[in-house]
């Protein structure tokens, strides 16, 4: 296994730990920390969270700089992100800072895009990830670190931050998805 497809992997064996880590109180008390109080867990999961985010970046990179992409690699990659992103907003839900119908369009987009990269695959099409997507993914990531910290920072002023970057990450979700199923629609028509 290569180096990326490690990293890759590491990312996957972090998720249940940050699931865990946000949904189990062990009991460590609580930390306040840049306006923000929060139990120990919940900082600890999120650092975990924010780790494993990077990760995505490094392994991505490091396979395209150095020719290690891989049929694993392909595969694992995204579901590894979007188990980490689908558990993070569903922990939101959880806990009740996000709205259930926000997390839905989310997680619909999700498999939706997903979907549209499998009818490419069956169709030798490669849906390479456009510059929305990436505004989404870096927007969601923003969203989640903030919601998932307690809005740290910000809430020494009572400044909803990680609120409003929940609604640009639902905005640049819904838009990036509607950006692919628009410019692959002659894919989706081919295949009906």
């Amino acid at each position: 296994m290569n180096l990326p497809n490690k990293i890759t992997v590491s990312r996957v064996v972090m998720i249940p730990i940050f699931v865990i880590l946000m949904v189990v109180n062990f009991g460590w008390g609580n930390i306040t920390l840049l306006g923000a109080t929060m139990p120990i867990e919940h900082l600890v999961g999120a650092i975990v969270f924010i780790i494993a985010s990077i990760t995505d970046f490094f392994d991505g990179h490091l396979a395209r700089k150095y020719n290690l992409v891989t049929n694993m690699g392909k595969f694992l990659d995204p579901l590894a992100d979007k188990l980490l992103v689908t558990a993070a907003f569903i922990i939101l839900v959880q806990w009740g800072v996000a709205p259930a119908w926000v997390i839905i369009v989310i997680v619909a987009r999700e498999f939706a895009v997903t979907g549209l990269r499998s009818i490419g695959a069956e169709q030798n099409v490669i849906i390479a990830a456009s510059n929305l997507g990436k505004l989404k993914t870096w927007s969601q990531m923003v969203a989640l670190a903030f919601l998932l910290l307690h809005n740290i920072i910000f809430e020494m002023w009572n400044f909803p931050f990680d609120q409003i970057m929940l609604y640009v990450a639902f905005f640049f979700t819904l838009l990036s998805g509607l950006d692919y199923f628009w410019k692959n629609r002659r894919l989706l028509l081919d295949s009906m």
